[in-house]
């Protein structure tokens, strides 16, 4: 009986875990080397090696042949990877797919960008990307006639599909968008360069280099998308910027094995050897392996605007499996060895303190992860440096570094004077924190239980004004938020004190007051609390956000409602990149936000907070929530520009402070 008894508790643990432990995992993988209807001199080499690579690198994590698709050209056994072909592959994947699985989406070969007015959601720099297949024709000269191409609108409808089926979706682009950002070059610039042993083709054409002609009507469309579905169940990983090309080349670089391969592709494959457990893991282990090429390339061809990889998504998820719960929801900073010190990528604008106690993790070829705490030695706004611990000196120059912090500092925490424990269920992204005061002469905020009357918090900090003076919650959920806000708000508070109301050269943001299409009146952020008068019948307030700085940005607008509540401006939870694209003065950047949430009777904040992108490097989100629940599926990482030599990099800040209830009909700073 007692066998029996065992036997009967495994099949229900079987049945309980069936969906996520026995989930399928499949992929597609699709590599266009050769554009049929283009001169062979814009062909490619290397995306009919990277499907095979990633295929075996597939089998290794446990996928299954029979369950892994591949389009390509130069593959034996594979369908060819023309546009029809791949949406066919698409909707049979998606018909295979059921809630629980995992998919892979794997692309690799050409891209190009133009515009398209079609689309609902315009890009900030107004322009579309797209994929070419392998039948991909243009109108010669023209900039948006394009057939046999996958727009991005119509990947995200199939990945929409794909979530609405409860599957998680990783998809990997060893592509770009665009070749024509050379410095000074007029004409398009070559695709290869290099002697023929060690040729370096560039993957992005504009859409004047494509040839026109006649093209089959297609009779397969991407699936209708209906309301948008949470991704939490998403991963996307990018070769570099849209405005930015990406190489091909023989790597691994100077290994008699070496041969062509996108260099996405290798860094992925690289990077999967060392057992990582996240997407994040993955996606730094990639930016490790990016500086040595990077470097080589700079040197070799020094007009080219090289890339930096990107990634989006539920980063935290375990790889390969289906869950939107993160692993860990404490940071990860990459960091840099050099002799007995590291650089880390993060600094006082990302929450670290001086002298906070950290972990260093190095992560060795075979996944092992070696730990030992630290300390900060000495910290920058971006950037922060500490000693190499003794208990890992001893590891190989191949190893990969990065820190977390061991706790929240305290200087960040929220300091609440209560004759009693907090309320349970408090929930904070780092470096906002919630701690009862030590000493009630330094709490920030004074919380009374009035039993059945409800909770009363009274601010006892300046930075407060009177956002919560004296304010009464009936509840134990409300005065979670209403605390969570405050903690936030006072991280926001030091944010600002950061970066000193710094100014970043060719990022503006301006608060706009509409009637109707007519602009009234435009005011700099930094200027609106004293200068933008209460709003009229009809009338409503917008934020303008400008880039002409000629480099991509990392770029957070969040706020608090009069109410307490956290209001996600950009990036606003809807699957949202925090990274601004970049502009130039003739082609600036400009995205338009509504903001009613502003003048609603009370007291609001909104801070709006920018740095030039960094290249190789995890995303600047500094430490602000940009969900009132707090969503990592929207979190967007991506490389950028070197930013300046010498010195820190310009910080833009404004944190305004709106009374539309103020005594003189205005705005009180």
């Amino acid at each position: 009986m007692r066998v029996l008894g065992l036997q009967v508790l495994w099949m229900l643990a079987l049945l309980v875990c069936g969906s996520t432990a026995f989930a399928t995992q499949r992929a597609l993988l699709v590599g266009v080397s050769e554009l049929v209807n283009q001169p062979q001199a814009l062909w490619l080499q290397a995306p009919r090696n990277d499907v095979m690579l990633m295929r075996d690198a597939l089998l290794k994590q446990g996928f299954t042949a029979p369950d892994i698709a591949v389009l390509a050209d130069g593959v034996a056994g594979a369908a060819l990877p023309e546009s029809q072909a791949i949406h066919e592959a698409l909707a049979r994947l998606l018909a295979q797919s059921a809630s629980g699985d995992f998919v892979l989406l794997y692309f690799s070969g050409h891209g190009t960008r133009l515009r398209d007015v079609a689309k609902r959601y315009q890009e900030p720099d107004g322009l579309s990307e797209n994929f070419l297949a392998r039948d991909v024709r243009g109108t010669l000269g023209a900039d948006a006639a394009l057939s046999g191409d996958l727009r991005d609108v119509d990947f995200d409808a199939w990945i929409q599909a794909f979530l609405a089926k409860n599957v998680f979706v990783a998809s990997v682009f060893d592509t770009c968008s665009a070749n024509s950002m050379t410095r000074g070059t007029g004409d398009a610039p070559a695709t290869a360069e290099g002697p023929a042993d060690d040729e370096v083709r560039w993957r992005g054409l504009r859409t004047t280099q494509l040839m026109g002609g006649a093209s089959p009507a297609r009779s397969l469309s991407p699936p209708a998308t209906g309301d948008a579905v949470p991704r939490a169940r998403y991963v996307a990983l990018f070769a570099s910027e849209s405005h930015q090309i990406t190489p091909e080349l023989r790597l691994p670089r100077k290994a008699r094995s070496a041969r062509p391969q996108g260099l996405l592709t290798w860094a992925v494959v690289e990077s999967l050897a060392r057992k990582p457990a996240t997407w994040r893991d993955l996606f730094d282990g990639v930016l490790a392996l990016y500086p040595p090429v990077i470097d080589e390339l700079a040197q070799r061809f020094p007009t080219r605007e090289l890339p930096s990889p990107v990634a989006e998504g539920n980063l935290d998820a375990p790889l390969f499996a289906n869950s939107g719960a993160p692993a860990s929801t404490r940071p990860v900073w990459g960091a840099q060895r050099s002799g007995d010190s590291l650089a880390v990528k993060a600094g006082l604008l990302d929450g670290l303190a001086p002298q906070q106690e950290v972990r260093v993790l190095a992560t060795l070829d075979d996944g092992t992860v070696r730990r030992a705490p630290a300390a900060i030695a000495q910290i920058k706004l971006g950037g922060a440096w500490l000693a190499v611990p003794a208990a890992l000196k001893d590891l190989p120059g191949s190893a990969f570094w990065s820190v977390t912090p061991i706790a929240e500092p305290a200087a960040t925490a929220l300091r609440v004077r209560a004759d009693k424990p907090l309320p349970a269920g408090l929930s904070l992204d780092y470096p906002a924190a919630i701690r009862l005061a030590d000493d009630p002469a330094n709490a920030d905020v004074r919380w009374t239980d009035l039993g059945p009357a409800g909770h009363r918090l009274e601010a006892l900090a300046p930075v407060f004004g009177t956002a919560a003076s004296a304010v009464v919650v009936p509840d134990v959920a409300a005065l979670r938020r209403r605390l969570q806000a405050l903690a936030q708000l006072k991280w926001l508070a030091q944010l600002q004190a950061h970066a000193k109301g710094g100014q970043l050269d060719g990022f503006d943001a301006a608060l706009e007051v509409w009637s109707a299409d007519r602009l009234l009146r435009s005011v700099p952020v930094a200027e609106a609390a004293s200068v933008l008068p209460a709003l009229r019948a009809g009338e409503r307030v917008r934020l303008n956000v400008r880039n002409t700085s000629g480099r991509s940005l990392d770029l957070v607008i969040t706020g608090i409602d009069a109410r307490g509540a956290l209001q996600a401006v950009y990036p606003d939870g809807a699957g949202e990149t925090n990274r601004f694209k970049r502009g130039t003065p003739e082609q600036p950047s400009v995205k338009r936000f509504d903001l009613p949430w502003l003048d609603a009777a009370g007291e609001a904040r909104l801070l709006v907070m920018a740095v030039p992108a960094a290249p190789h490097s995890a995303p600047r989100l500094f430490g602000v929530a940009t969900a009132a629940q707090a969503d990592v599926s929207e979190v967007r990482v991506r490389g950028g520009q070197p930013p300046a030599a010498g010195g820190e990099r310009q910080v833009f800040a404004a944190l305004l402070r709106r009374s539309a209830a103020a005594a003189d009909g205005g705005a009180r700073p």
